[in-house]
């Protein structure tokens, strides 16, 4: 089967209810994308599908075939991407970062779609797990960002 991911299709030799996440990670060697729960609760896996942030790791394979995947890997070739992780830098988000790359991806979608959200919007849509407590460097850089 193919799939679209960072702009270029790839064949892939898996079941179709493989979980989109073991694809990127372990057939395509793709590993920014992180495992955390399996269960889709705490958004380590989250990648865009078709702009939409989504957790990869309970997504079956065959069903996003034909749509566009972004990964960590190139979230900064996308504006809005670039500008999330410039703030991040700028607040020094990440402690241990292994959540990163999902937060990353959930801002990006939440400043893509609506690019001057308010704090409201901000909380629901940043509901990526973080054990390290950075949420509200998380908050502050997507406030950059919608700033301006």
């Amino acid at each position: 089967m193919d799939v679209i991911i960072n702009g270029k299709t790839h064949q892939v030799q898996t079941e179709d209810d493989t979980p989109l996440l073991w694809v990127i990670r372990d057939e395509l060697g793709m590993t920014g994308t992180k495992y955390g729960c399996g269960i889709a609760q705490c958004g380590a896996c989250t990648v865009l599908i078709d702009g939409q942030p989504t957790r990869s790791c309970v997504t079956p394979v065959g069903s996003v075939a034909g749509q566009n995947i972004t990964t960590i890997e190139a979230v900064t070739e996308d504006a809005v991407g670039r500008r999330v992780v410039e703030a991040w830098v700028v607040h020094q988000v990440p402690q241990c970062g292994y959540c990163q790359s999902g937060q990353v991806m959930a801002a990006t979608a939440l400043l893509k779609q609506n690019p001057k959200p308010s704090e409201q919007e901000i909380a629901s849509a940043m509901v990526n797990l973080c054990r390290c407590g950075t949420y509200n460097a998380i908050a502050a850089a997507v406030r950059q960002i919608a700033q301006g």
